[in-house]
């Protein structure tokens, strides 16, 4: 939790005059929320009296974002005034388009009127920083947070309904042969190839059984473009962010066959990173950035915070859903529509979770990502044998530590270890990352 004790008791100053009713936000530190306050009104905030030795060299920065939860921490840090409170009043948060449009904005920076960084499916960091998904152009960029957990699910055609399409597939053999035999192959959708939402879909068929490159049609399709998209059945699956996998349940048109949490419990997700041009030459802007953000993410893991939470994301500005679509998924109540789930440690977390921090961007969960790239022939698998040091120079967790400690976080909530040690998946299959060859022998189906 974050510690106040840095805030001058001289100084409160409002960072909006129109919410100067509160001063602190609501259940960082236990408080109630108020349930008389508008959602739309911003929560004032105390500005930290800054030391001048880490006042940031500038008061803003442009990140981009998706409209999916894993965005969350950034945009309840812009709403709550919390960039602001750590010197940095101009911060943009932008909405992307898609991930396409994110990795040309990031290319191309805010110079160029583009974005810094923001919110990442991994290993797009890794692919935009050696120019593999920016047409050879090489953006050096530093991995500084994981910004969740949890959040995501592999939505099916209600077309699929009773056939047993479930975290493990009742009968997969009986299944695709039928739809072999009907001269149709089976079609699954990401927002992003090569990356997380590609990952969690490919994991799941595998770990059935199913190869996803020979027995599935794989698809790339804008999330804003999914509920359209299912509803003309131009997709048999897709693997998406909350809160579209629900929106496709409550819409009646899908259901939900298993969640992240079901295939890996507590699993990374998405991250924040921004390029490495501009960390160098920000370095106490960046340490301001991520303490916006580690506070922003304590108080989204607050699930006394959720409905307000739901009613910020559900605005125009941002997602443009009904509050009610997000509101149960952000609780951890599921309507998978053959059954149902309602435990918050399924939920989408963004600070702590079963196996400890969420915010501290382990580094071996970066192998796992450039492992399982190399299992699927995303990356030769020459990769393995520089994947250390090439982590080292994209994960900068070594800048989340100093944030967290001049942040005032409790030693207890700042990892010891760069890596979180052996992962275990719902298959039985365990990555240790001190062999992840290992891991790839014992996987039946690969690339490599």
């Amino acid at each position: 939790m974050a510690i106040f004790s840095n805030v001058s008791r001289r100084r409160f100053m409002t960072i909006a005059a129109a919410s100067s009713g509160t001063v602190l936000l609501k259940g960082c530190l236990g408080n109630p929320p108020d349930t008389t306050a508008s959602q739309s009104t911003p929560v004032a905030t105390p500005v930290v009296d800054i030391k001048p030795e880490m006042m940031p060299e500038v008061k803003t920065v442009k990140l981009g974002y998706l409209p999916i939860v894993e965005a969350a921490p950034l945009i309840i840090a812009k709403e709550k005034g919390l960039f602001a409170k750590y010197g940095l009043p101009e911060v943009q948060i932008d909405k992307q388009a898609n991930w396409g449009a994110a990795r040309d904005n990031v290319k191309i920076g805010s110079a160029g009127g583009g974005i810094d960084g923001g919110q990442w499916q991994m290993p797009m960091p890794y692919l935009i920083s050696e120019g593999i998904i920016t047409d050879r152009a090489k953006i050096p960029m530093y991995v500084l947070a994981q910004l969740n957990t949890h959040g995501n699910g592999i939505a099916i055609a209600s077309k699929h309904l009773g056939k047993g399409l479930s975290t493990k597939v009742a009968d997969q053999v009986a299944f695709f042969s039928k739809l072999k035999a009907d001269g149709s192959k089976f079609k699954a959708a990401y927002t992003f190839p090569k990356v997380n939402q590609d990952f969690w879909i490919r994991y799941w068929l595998a770990g059935n059984g199913i190869d996803p490159d020979k027995e599935v049609e794989l698809l790339t399709v804008p999330t804003a473009q999914t509920v359209a998209d299912m509803k003309a059945n131009a997709m048999d699956a897709f693997s998406t962010g909350d809160p579209w996998p629900s929106r496709i349940v409550s819409d009646k048109i899908g259901f939900i066959s298993t969640l992240t949490a079901e295939i890996w419990k507590n699993h990374p997700e998405e991250y924040l990173a921004i390029r490495k041009d501009w960390v160098d030459q920000y370095p106490k802007a960046t340490k301001a950035i991520l303490k916006a953000v580690m506070e922003a993410q304590q108080w989204c893991d607050n699930f006394d915070n959720r409905q307000e939470l739901a009613g910020i994301l559900a605005k125009r500005e941002y997602f443009g859903l009904p509050e009610s679509t997000l509101i149960d998924p952000l609780m951890g109540k599921y309507n998978l529509g053959e059954r149902s789930i309602d435990d918050k440690s399924m939920a989408v977390l963004y600070w702590k979770d079963e196996k400890g921090s969420v915010s501290y961007p382990y580094q071996s969960h970066d192998l796992w990502f450039l492992t399982e790239s190399v299992r699927w022939g995303f990356l030769p698998k020459e990769t393995l044998t520089k994947a250390q040091d090439w982590i080292k120079q994209v994960n900068r967790e070594d800048i989340w530590r100093e944030a967290a400690k001049e942040l005032g976080i409790a030693a207890a909530d700042i990892p010891t270890s760069k890596s979180r040690g052996v992962e275990t998946f719902f298959d039985g299959a365990k990555f240790d990352p001190e062999n992840p060859q290992a891991y790839l022998d014992s996987l039946k189906i690969k690339r490599v």
